[in-house]
């Protein structure tokens, strides 16, 4: 059995988090399709300054699917909102490059005040592409 100090515990606490990466992208599954969600700046975005959205999508086994073979849309929703309603808006996304990704989708995002946003990316696979229609949605919480 190991015997530690109240001390030696707390040095290995504090190691344990200074060592633990920072969760810094949001990844969902929605059907085959995974996506990496990262809003820069580093997912604290200011109201009323832009930001930009980027979504890493992947097939299942990790390949990159480009925005080039994805009809892509993504619609914000201030929180809270009901199903069906009208988003706020709907950013227009284009392929971008971002970290170790190329052409994937992403979008810059003007929100128009503090509070809590819902982002919702839907699509389909174009001509030549396989993969099945997928929504994915996330919240995000902008600052003043």
């Amino acid at each position: 059995m190991f015997s530690f100090s109240k001390k030696s515990l707390g040095f290995i606490v504090i190691s344990a988090l200074i060592a633990a990466p920072v969760a810094a992208h949001n990844v969902k599954v929605s059907g085959d399709v995974a996506a990496t969600f990262h809003l820069e700046p580093g997912h604290n975005p200011k109201a009323r300054q832009p930001s930009r959205a980027w979504f890493a999508l992947t097939r299942r086994g990790g390949a990159i699917i480009p925005f080039s073979q994805c009809n892509c849309q993504l619609a914000v929703y201030p929180e809270p909102h009901k199903e069906g309603s009208v988003p706020l808006m709907k950013p227009t996304l284009k392929a971008i490059s971002a970290e170790q990704y190329q052409g994937i989708p992403g979008a810059e995002i003007v929100f128009p005040r503090a509070g809590s946003y819902e982002l919702e990316l839907t699509g389909t696979a174009k001509n030549g592409a396989n993969f099945r229609p997928f929504s994915l949605s996330y919240t995000v919480n902008v600052g003043s």
